[in-house]
């Protein structure tokens, strides 16, 4: 296995419950130093306030958590609990360089050792890839340039004009945060779609998750959560609401030295460009596989490549979330004990 995030220990926790010998025929490599996924990296100001909090792993709830707790202190301890209360096999910081065929198995090649293995869990997530689009002249901006990946707080934007670019709920959240000490912009590619009326419920979230199923099935890139939900206002983004903060703009078409300027030559001074623009899937060690299709996707069958049924992808497509990292962790684990313990009996 690869990635000890949500999917990752969902899926070492089904794999040991099933049977497979922690280390000897079951090993979560992982590149963090220590655990927490991606939860460990996220900003301060993150609170579980903020994230609605997460879905429990199997068989250990989220303990209670108060809505001030930082995100990144609360479910790295929750993972690291986890994974010594079951004992589950991970070795880190490990990073997984390369998996490719070789004589029947999957080679494994890591930092430090090579493994080989009849089959590989891969729950990279996303953390590792985040994408900042290319735009004419963004290698002449003389200002900072700062994905979400790399934000650690308001504070650092204090008395700046900060332009924020991508229509997701990170740049919804960091707008709010960043615009109690500085002047913001806002600019999206498409006009964003403010979600009203049905609760973000059990039964809504499994239409959503169905959606991006139907693209991953036919082998299409999948799509963020918000591209079919669209995004929700939430309380604490209200006052940022009422000051006028999520006035869009439309996309610029360069960027200059001092901001950047629109297709009709109006140009805007900034000091900051906030890339809130997501993230790509982790998936660059698979290469040798060849598993994309021509569309730039993955075609799958649940959780396995059709490609190679022996890669299983979790946390990926409409596993993103948390509950689908759960069900896809272990949707994962009962394939394969299907598929190796008769083989070793």
């Amino acid at each position: 296995m690869i990635g000890a995030g949500q999917a990752g220990l969902s899926a070492a926790y089904h794999l040991v419950r099933f049977g497979f010998a922690p280390y000897d025929e079951v090993v979560v490599l992982d590149r963090n130093p220590a655990p927490g996924g991606a939860w460990q990296h996220r900003w301060d100001s993150l609170t579980m306030r903020d994230v609605h909090g997460i879905a429990n792993l199997p068989g250990v709830p989220v303990p209670p958590s108060a809505d001030a707790d930082r995100a990144n202190e609360f479910v790295r301890a929750y993972f690291a609990d986890y994974e010594k209360r079951f004992s589950l096999p991970v070795l880190r910081p490990v990073t997984v360089e390369s998996v490719r065929r070789a004589d029947g198995l999957f080679e494994v090649r890591t930092s430090g050792e090579t493994h080989l293995t009849e089959a590989v869990v891969n729950a990279t997530g996303t953390w590792n890839r985040p994408f900042v689009p290319w735009y004419q002249g963004i290698e002449t901006f003389h200002g900072r340039q700062v994905h979400t990946a790399d934000y650690r707080g308001a504070s650092e934007f204090a008395g700046q004009h900060v332009l924020v670019v991508g229509g997701g709920a990170s740049a919804v959240q960091l707008l709010a945060e960043i615009s109690e000490v500085a002047t913001t912009t806002w600019v999206t590619r498409r006009p964003p779609e403010w979600r009203t009326g049905e609760d973000f419920n059990p039964e809504y979230g499994r239409r959503v998750v169905a959606k991006v199923e139907e693209r991953v099935r036919a082998g299409l890139p999948p799509r963020s959560v918000v591209s079919v939900t669209g995004l929700h206002l939430r309380e604490q983004e209200q006052a940022a609401w009422e000051r006028g903060v999520y006035t869009r703009e439309p996309m610029f078409s360069r960027i200059v030295a001092t901001g950047v300027e629109w297709p009709d030559g109006r140009t805007l001074p900034v000091d900051t460009i906030l890339w809130a623009t997501g993230f790509r899937a982790d998936l660059a060690h698979l290469a040798p596989l060849h598993l994309r299709e021509p569309s730039g996707g993955i075609r799958m069958d649940g959780t396995r490549t059709v490609l190679e049924p022996g890669i299983h992808l979790v946390g990926y497509g409409p596993s993103a979330s948390t509950i689908g990292a759960n069900r896809a962790g272990f949707t994962a684990a009962r394939t394969l004990r299907d598929l190796l313990q008769p083989l070793a009996a």
